[in-house]
């Protein structure tokens, strides 16, 4: 028992004194939104994502107001045909509205794949940048700023990186 207790002090005199752990990892974050929306690449891109977004909606009010416009008509025949008529057109209009919603539906799923698509490019392509500055800098983890609460200054690279991406990507 003697032995045992002697043992268990000097393993804990040990670990306590010569502890090998060392906390020198290099922790920064970066503001990934501020670089899509201040980068050359990222403003293109944003651009590109918001014309289509434009031309879509513009697409969709026309044919909106085709459908208002149509369904006015037919409101104003109602008295006027008979009523076989009114009911067919009725049908015809409910099915236009149908293929509307469908293709409405088909436009926004397009737009958000192609959105998605952009984006994935736009980090695929400033990931090995990043990866580069963190290996010239002996920085071991970056953190996206929107996740930090509060954090030093001098830990925020997103200037040194979009500085890095105008420069480097065109």
């Amino acid at each position: 028992m003697k032995y045992l207790i002697k043992f268990l002090t000097i393993n804990l005199f040990l670990l306590i004194f010569f502890n090998p752990l060392k906390a020198d990892e290099k922790v920064v974050f970066l503001d990934l939104d501020f670089l899509l929306q201040n980068s050359n690449i990222g403003k293109k891109i944003l651009k590109k994502i918001s014309e289509l977004d434009e031309k879509n909606i513009n697409q969709l009010e026309t044919k909106n107001k085709i459908l208002k416009k149509l369904e006015l008509d037919i409101k104003n025949k109602k008295n006027i045909i008979s009523e076989e008529n009114y009911k067919n057109e009725i049908k015809k209009f409910q099915k236009q509205i149908q293929n509307f919603n469908t293709e409405k539906n088909q436009i926004i799923n397009e737009f958000n794949d192609y959105r998605k698509l952009e984006l994935e490019n736009f980090f695929r392509l400033i990931n090995p940048k990043i990866n580069n500055y963190m290996s010239q800098n002996s920085i071991s983890v970056v953190l996206d700023s929107k996740k930090i609460f509060i954090g030093n200054a001098n830990s925020n690279i997103t200037e040194d990186i979009l500085e890095i991406i105008n420069n480097e990507i065109k």
